[in-house]
């Protein structure tokens, strides 16, 4: 086996860790709302920053395409087959990571869809974590998380490919 086969496998684990992880963690979250909410409170946790309101939104951020949530379902399949794609792709453990959370959080909200699903992909997602302006749950956190960190790896350069890396270490040479 080489050292690039030896990398490879070592993101596919840790992707595979993180996202296995954090989709429990959406899972199990999502079933306690179903079941400790399931009466219609709500549960102040922080009082007007954080409760736990049961809600099954169809659509996406903020009820958005709630019409649409075929189509947000089939996105969402797209969006996790590029994650896998991306990350086999990818030399940067730390790009490994974010597409693990993205996917975890993706893949969450589309079992929701999938799971309640009345039709063709129209199922609704669970959201029970209420911040006053927005509900969401704990897949939309892993979702965010990775779009910040994504920004994050791109405005500190780091490296996605074979390809960039040589660039950067050439630039850090020439300098």
């Amino acid at each position: 086996m080489t050292n690039d086969q030896r990398r490879l496998r070592g993101r596919v684990a840790v992707f595979a860790c993180v996202a296995v992880i954090a989709l429990a963690l959406d899972q199990i979250t999502k079933a306690w709302a179903q079941h400790a909410l399931a009466d219609g409170r709500t549960v102040r946790v922080i009082p007007g920053i954080l409760s736990f309101t049961l809600v099954h939104n169809p659509g996406a951020s903020l009820g958005m395409g709630s019409n649409m949530t075929w189509l947000i379902s089939l996105l969402a399949i797209v969006a996790c087959v590029v994650l896998i794609v991306l990350t086999l792709r990818t030399i940067s453990m730390a790009w490994t990571v974010v597409f693990a959370l993205a996917f975890a959080g993706a893949l969450g909200n589309l079992i929701d869809r999938i799971a309640y699903a009345e039709g063709f992909l129209n199922g609704k997602v669970v959201d029970f974590l209420n911040y006053g302006w927005s509900v969401g749950n704990v897949a939309d956190i892993f979702l965010m998380i990775a779009g910040i960190a994504a920004v994050l790896l791109l405005l500190f350069g780091e490296p996605f490919s074979q390809k960039e890396l040589d660039e950067k270490n050439a630039e850090a040479d020439a300098a």
